[in-house]
């Protein structure tokens, strides 16, 4: 099978390249063009124009090279646009500055210019100190270290013990930022993995290996990076566990980090981004529509400032983040249809993202798509976005997405009233979520019922419909059950049918009736 766009490095950065980008790349190899070069330009002439990778169209192409030349110069041109881009983007980003500079001082210090090299260090120290950035920091002491021990620069007593001091306070420093960012990591990839804790065993586990893994003194923590990873800690942990003012909380004071250190919005845009899009989820889960539009309004606002728009990874992670919270608007509001009209676009621009988007990504968006379908409806398209969820095997992600876009799968079907394949669907979900250990007590109940009413006459309908709403409508506060109704409002879906209205005007009932409480 060949290469193809998603599989082929140098064909993925290319294709990812602005038309600056590709002009600076002809500029930067004609100033040190040499004869081998030649033939990388033409190389990438040729991949630029490709719509997809293909081999066997690229050689025929390219009548200059040698299919046993083209591994080599590819690896060339992939090294060579690098660089050029390196060139362009050196003053983008502190992390690139403070490399540059680390570079500079290595090459002046090799040249035998070792004062020279000491006053570059001098001045990534304090900007690499000024912005947090301790991981460079230890790199600019360890070489000051090297040229103090190595050779005689008259600054030696003073200058050393505050050189050797630093060094242990920065040590300390990381590793304590290295075992937060493991914790925030370990329990993001959990979640990842698995989604909510789905009984009092998962959530043991989690409340177990959390307190272990915590520091002892994490309450005293002052550093920004510190907080950012024990705010994303607790995050994930609350997040996990569905105690959602908790998630509301510590996603807020992840945010309120970024506004009492405004100049980190740049340095660490993507850490911000995400923690506006938790606060969004945070306000989405506990239904607080008033918070949600101030902060959606705010984040809008954000994703047109020169900040936002400076890196292709970050303006697009922005875009996604919003067009999930704008979703997530009209599935929380009811407003199904209007959300339906954003569909396409946010469609289109997956497509574009392929290359930047993770699969995980792709199946939260394929289960919103769908429910705003079902919720109008639409059942059969809700189907079409279900499925591409059901049968995507290429990544082990959220196994509670899988289980419930099964069930609404299953509950489409029930609508279409599709009696014929209704029962072999219930057995083969019921079995797939018993295997994961994915049922709750509302799942049950609704087996239960749709098993049930396979015997019941039309005319009789209703007053099980009632039996059934009266059994989970209690359930609605347990924390082990708010998983069925954050995933799909089956309440919502009862009251439509006991009260013969769209669902869409049920949840939309509910919106409003909240505004004029609030009001």
């Amino acid at each position: 099978m060949m290469p193809n766009r998603s599989t082929d490095t140098l064909f993925q950065l290319i294709k990812s390249l602005h038309k600056s980008e590709k002009r600076h790349f002809k500029l930067y190899i004609k100033r040190s063009s040499a004869k081998e070069d030649l033939k990388i330009v033409e190389l990438f002439d040729a991949l630029d124009k490709l719509p997809e990778y293909d081999e066997k169209i690229l050689l025929k192409k390219l009548p200059s090279i040698q299919k046993p030349q083209l591994n080599n110069i590819k690896t060339h041109l992939y090294k060579q646009v690098l660089a050029s881009l390196r060139d362009l983007k050196s003053t983008d980003t502190l992390e690139l500055q403070l490399s540059e500079q680390l570079d500079n001082a290595r090459i002046l210090y090799n040249k035998g210019l070792k004062h020279q090299a000491m006053k570059i260090l001098e001045r990534a120290r304090e900007q690499a100190k000024a912005n947090g950035k301790f991981n460079y920091l230890a790199q600019v002491i360890s070489l000051e270290k090297k040229i103090e021990t190595l050779h005689i620069t008259r600054s030696l007593g003073e200058k050393t013990d505050k050189l050797t001091q630093e060094a242990l306070e920065i040590a300390t420093h990381i590793d304590r930022v290295t075992k937060l960012s493991n914790l925030a990591l370990r329990l993001y990839s959990w979640y990842v993995k698995n989604g909510h804790a789905r009984n009092e065993k998962d959530e043991e586990g989690i409340r177990r290996y959390f307190k272990e893994q915590l520091p002892a003194d994490a309450y005293e923590l002052t550093d920004f990076y510190e907080r950012l990873y024990l705010y994303q800690s607790y995050t994930w942990y609350a997040f996990i566990r569905q105690d959602f003012l908790m998630y509301y909380r510590y996603t807020q004071k992840w945010v309120d980090l970024f506004s009492e250190n405004e100049v980190m919005k740049k340095v660490e845009i993507g850490h911000y981004i995400k923690g506006l899009h938790n606060l969004l989820n945070a306000h989405f889960d506990l239904r607080n529509f008033q918070q949600f539009e101030i902060v959606l309004k705010e984040f809008e606002e954000f994703s047109q400032t020169p900040i936002a728009q400076q890196h292709d990874n970050f303006r697009i992670h922005t875009d996604i983040y919003i067009n999930s919270a704008r979703l997530n608007w009209h599935l929380m509001t009811g407003t199904f249809k209007e959300g339906l009209k954003l569909v396409p676009q946010i469609a289109d621009n997956l497509k574009d993202y392929a290359l930047f988007v993770d699969p995980h990504r792709i199946v939260v968006f394929n289960y919103k798509f769908a429910t705003l379908y079902f919720g109008s409806g639409d059942f059969n398209t809700s189907i079409d976005y279900l499925q591409k969820i059901i049968y995507d095997t290429s990544a082990d992600l959220r196994i509670d997405l899988q289980s419930y876009a099964r069930l609404m799968h299953m509950l489409a079907h029930y609508e279409l009233g599709n009696d014929e394949i209704i029962e072999s669907l219930i057995k083969s979900v019921y079995r797939f979520m018993a295997k994961m250990k994915n049922l709750t007590v509302v799942e049950e109940e609704m087996f239960r019922f749709i098993r049930h009413s396979f015997d019941v006459s039309p005319r009789k309908m209703k007053p099980e419909l009632e039996k059934f709403l009266n059994k989970i409508k209690h359930l609605e506060k347990s924390r082990f059950e708010t998983r069925a109704f954050a995933y799909l409002d089956i309440i919502s879906w009862v009251e439509s049918k006991v009260y013969e209205k769209p669902m869409s005007t049920i949840i939309h009932d509910k919106y409003l009736a909240s505004r004029k409480r609030r009001y």
